[in-house]
């Protein structure tokens, strides 16, 4: 994909995380979303001259919308909320997100119901396009109205104000703009609320963590049919009769895979009157990694409803002969993202506790299989001990950060804006629990593999699974098998790096 028009109703999940992780696709605006673009911004010019009164365009803001703003301050009102309203705290944003939220952030104003003026949002992509990003910090945002302060960061280049980081420097705005030929703008009426007024921090980071919470998922299918090989675990509860009899959303899909992933394997346990069963943490694999399975494809299709979705305050809407309608709402409101973000961090916070737990039956002691620790010689050697350790501290912030950020609320704007989502809160935490359960994930495949290694030096000539080999012999490409304790940090990158890029993902489908 070398290009990717905006239209304010065709963006997808896949194209979005696409376009904000690669600089190189260049982002445009769809020729139908031009006349619409123009529409509204024309609208608001004559509304203006007209001297009527609407919310945010001849008013203030917040409590401030009973103040009636003289026709020579419009302008101003605009730059000022910009401004104002750049008070973030925090950690910079990573560049995807910020290129996320300018995509989203267009595509929003791109379906003609903001006001917003084309010259405004062809800078906005100009800056986009050359990769010259808005300097944003992540805190600050009470996710209603929207997501003021990063909105305002966002916002600050296009009139010349505040920093952008451009080829890896924090630069001031303007100096950047004018070595690239570009002029600030003058923001118009309803522009600077335009910008400011929206889900769009949350949406971003929300999007990018539904598609990598995707990929860790089928790599901890993948993750967990190389355990069951390690343990010598059996198939049977894997078996499509059990869940045919309880249909819940891709807990079948779920069985089926791991079935495919072990098509062929001599690493499992044949059906034995002895050993029925294995603990929950094999035996219940397809029931909750079923269950976060059917979490993300909820919190997926509310981003993508939000992604072509208009969330700023007030809005234009045209009858068939094109008189103007401007309707105050609350689409701002980011209740919807938060509590999907919020059931996506609880989703996720458990699919690392599972992947933990058997991580932790991996280093148990299996004489029959592997020695304790995963470690020859131990005592003088630790083995994989610590990395467990690991694991399970990556959980415990896990179980701390999963409160729900949507249950809180705290009034703003002398008690105007008194119920709040908090969802930027919810996509932060999200993103944390995100990278963390990645992190176990990587750290039960390496210990998973590193087991398989002491089960075919008993058993040399068995073959693995048609899945799990792959996911072995990938493993094993880059992390040898450790006979004695080394520096095993860079391998734990390694393969977090794998996951992260979908190596295992793309066997997981097979």
């Amino acid at each position: 994909m070398a290009n990717l028009a905006l239209n304010g109703c065709s963006l997808t999940l896949e194209d979005l995380v696409q376009a904000a992780r690669n600089p190189d696709i260049e982002i445009t605006l769809a020729p139908e979303a031009i006349p619409c673009i123009q529409r509204a911004a024309d609208a608001v010019a004559k509304f203006v001259s007209e001297g009527r009164i609407a919310y945010g365009i001849t008013t203030g803001f917040g409590a401030f919308k009973d103040r009636l703003i003289p026709a020579e301050d419009v302008e101003k009102l605009q730059e000022n909320i910009i401004l104002s309203h750049a008070v973030g705290t925090g950690p910079e944003l990573p560049a995807e997100v910020v290129r996320a939220m300018m995509i989203i952030r267009a595509n929003t104003l791109a379906k003609g119901h903001s006001g917003i003026r084309l010259e405004t949002l062809q800078l906005m992509l100009s800056l986009l396009n050359k990769n010259i990003l808005p300097v944003i910090p992540s805190r600050g945002s009470l996710g209603a109205s929207g997501d003021l302060a990063p909105l305002a960061h966002m916002a600050l280049p296009l009139i010349g104000q505040g920093e952008v980081r451009f080829q890896g420097q924090v630069r001031p705005s303007a100096e950047v703009l004018q070595e690239h030929g570009l002029k600030p703008i003058k923001l118009s009426a309803k522009e600077g609320l335009a910008l400011t007024n929206g889900t769009t921090l949350m949406t971003a980071i929300g999007a990018l963590q539904v598609y990598d919470a995707q990929v860790i998922l089928r790599s901890a299918n993948c993750a967990a049919a190389l355990s069951l090989e390690a343990q010598n675990g059996t198939l049977l509860a894997y078996s499509p009769q059990i869940h045919a009899s309880r249909p819940q959303a891709m807990q079948a899909e779920t069985a089926a895979n791991l079935l495919e992933l072990l098509a062929g394997s001599e690493l499992t346990r044949p059906d034995n009157s002895k050993n029925v069963q294995d603990a929950y943490t094999l035996r219940c694999v397809p029931q909750v990694h079923g269950a976060v399975h059917s979490a993300i494809n909820y919190a997926q299709e509310v981003i993508e409803i939000e992604l072509n979705s208009v969330t700023d305050n007030p809005l234009l809407f045209f009858d068939e002969n094109d008189e103007v309608t401007i309707l105050s709402g609350g689409n701002f409101h980011g209740e919807p993202l938060a509590l999907a973000l919020d059931f996506l961090s609880i989703a996720m916070t458990d699919l690392g506790n599972i992947s933990e737990r058997r991580i932790a039956k991996l280093i148990d002691l299996n004489p029959e299989h592997y020695p304790s620790f995963l470690a020859a010689h131990g005592g003088l050697n630790s083995g994989f001990m610590l990395l467990q350790y690991t694991a399970a501290a990556l959980c415990s912030e896990n179980k701390t950060l999963a409160h729900p950020d949507s249950v809180d609320s705290i009034p703003s704007s002398g008690n105007v804006e008194d119920h709040v989502s908090m969802g930027a809160n919810a996509a932060l935490h999200c993103q944390q629990i995100v990278e963390n359960v990645r992190t176990v994930i990587a750290i039960e495949l390496m210990s998973a593999a590193q087991a398989i290694d002491f089960r075919l030096q008993n058993k040399p000539d068995a073959n693995m699974g048609q899945g799990t080999s792959k996911a072995y012999h990938a493993i094993r490409e880059i992390v040898p098998f450790y006979k004695q304790d080394a520096y095993v940090k860079p391998s734990m990158d390694a393969v977090t790096e794998m996951v992260k890029q979908g190596k295992f993902s793309v066997i997981s489908q097979l």
